[in-house]
């Protein structure tokens, strides 16, 4: 079982990477909630426009750490459960390259890619396969 014990070792360094990251995502997400309950009383028109836009951006921004630690925490709830490490769908383990990639990844890289294909896709993965796909690979930011 000489074989299993890197990988087990392994799983035990990305728990401590989740809780770091869990942690940071926190404390991220009560600053950006208690910065976007502060009210400037300023009347300048340009000065209320930039400061709706920033809580506009810090309002995604904490959409999307919220998600991430939502994902984090339901890794951490399955290495509790000794199931950290295996793919949702097939059951199989992810490989170690890729939970090193996304440590709250829950499934292998062909389960994710099935799933992308038949669910029409979103998020920036999916975008960016079907650019490339397309010849749109030198694309800019702004075309998103």
């Amino acid at each position: 079982m000489g074989s299993s014990m890197p990988r087990k070792e392994a799983l035990q360094k990305l728990r401590q990477v989740l809780m770091r990251r869990r942690d940071a995502l926190r404390r991220a997400l009560a600053g950006d909630l208690s910065s976007l309950r502060e009210l400037r009383d300023q009347g300048d028109v340009l000065d209320v426009a930039l400061d709706t836009a920033q809580d506009e951006l810090n309002s995604q921004l904490a959409e999307v750490e919220s998600r991430e630690l939502e994902q984090i925490e339901e890794a951490l709830g399955k290495m509790k459960l000794g199931t950290y490490g295996k793919c949702d769908p097939c059951g199989k383990p992810i490989p170690l390259a890729r939970l090193e990639a996304l440590p709250y990844a829950s499934e292998c890289i062909e389960c994710r890619r099935r799933s992308e294909g038949t669910s029409g896709g979103g998020g920036w993965s999916s975008w960016s396969g079907k650019a490339m796909d397309a010849g749109l690979s030198d694309v800019g930011m702004d075309a998103v």
